[in-house]
């Protein structure tokens, strides 16, 4: 093979996931009325706002070679603190702040300090207990959900102030405000994966993490902050689908873990940790917002999405080992 197709090849399996997004529009706009138009594309980004954010956190700890299964429990729960305090309705108590917009940095940094701290249990039980990632973060996944029914007695919290819901109402180039922090947080922690010794660390880690330790890495601070940014990022999605809805309510995001993780394993993250970016993964999130949108065009059963995501999970898993493959054949 000569040096200009092994490059070429390489671009192809390292932005794959983009050349599926781009075939996949193609063919929708080509069969479905009225799906090629502005719009459209523009619900697209809109949708995937709650779902990209999520994915950023859960894509770092498996990158690093672990798992977090707790960010949808997680963002329930930071969704269910700020509307407890900040809603007006239903079991919300509705503090007000003056002047109004505190309202805002409040509640963010209310959510975030309820991801940040099941963040750092998740990662202390995994890194200084060594107990397994999997087990931990399912177990965290369970008493979180169930702390979410607890707290809210299975009720909602609703009518959010206006300072918040301008953030999902105000619009700026056919887009509301929550999807360009979306981008934002893409764009920020693709730097911090790309062009950071922390970003470095982490996928050398997840490579092989006896390695990096010889090489002298510290192991345990890297992952632990993995864990740590991983409940962030889970708390900040959660406050972002809170503003959306204008509340929670106790099942509020309930399936979104899987298609998180669908998002990633589809965006070219390695289950086996050491390989990944997150461009990769908003592109995988924008293919599967794209196709629940074609499927909504097409007035077909909302079933037919978890068929379709269970489907596409598994033609990522089988492409990521054919591209290992292939990689070490060019090697």
């Amino acid at each position: 093979m000569t040096p200009q197709s092994r490059r070429a090849l390489e671009l192809v399996l390292d932005n794959l996931v983009w050349f599926m997004l781009l075939a996949v529009l193609a063919i929708f706009s080509a069969t479905i009325p009225n799906y090629f138009q502005p719009g459209i594309f523009a619900n697209i980004i809109e949708q995937s706002t709650v779902l990209g954010v999520m994915s950023i956190g859960l894509a770092l700890v498996i990158i690093a070679g672990h798992m977090d299964l707790s960010v949808e429990s997680v963002a329930a729960l930071s969704a269910m603190a700020a509307s407890m305090v900040f809603a007006s309705s239903g079991i919300g108590l509705g503090v007000e702040l003056t002047p109004g917009w505190l309202v805002v940095p409040a509640s963010l940094a209310l959510s975030l300090a309820v991801g940040a701290a099941v963040g750092l249990l998740n990662g202390y039980l995994v890194i200084k207990i060594k107990m397994n990632a999997f087990i931990v973060t399912l177990s965290s996944f369970i008493w979180v959900r169930g702390l979410v029914v607890a707290l809210s007695g299975g009720r909602s919290a609703q009518n959010l102030a206006d300072e918040l819901r301008w953030l999902a109402i105000q619009r700026f180039l056919g887009l509301p405000l929550t999807a360009y922090i979306a981008i934002a947080c893409f764009v920020g922690f693709s730097f911090m994966m790309a062009k950071t010794r922390y970003g470095r660390h982490l996928l050398m880690i997840g490579g092989n993490e006896a390695a990096a330790f010889r090489a002298g890495i510290k192991v345990d601070k890297v992952l632990m902050v993995a864990f740590l940014l991983s409940g962030t990022v889970a708390a900040l999605a959660g406050w972002l689908l809170a503003i959306r809805t204008s509340g929670a309510t106790a099942n509020l995001g309930t399936g979104m873990l899987f298609n998180a993780f669908a998002a990633v394993v589809i965006g070219g993250v390695s289950l086996k940790g050491g390989v990944g970016a997150l461009p990769g993964v908003y592109a995988g999130v924008l293919l599967l917002s794209a196709i629940n949108t074609a499927i909504n065009l097409m007035g077909l059963p909302a079933h037919f999405t978890q068929v379709i995501h269970g489907l596409l999970v598994l033609a990522a898993v089988l492409l990521d080992t054919l591209k290992q493959s292939i990689r070490k054949k060019l090697a």
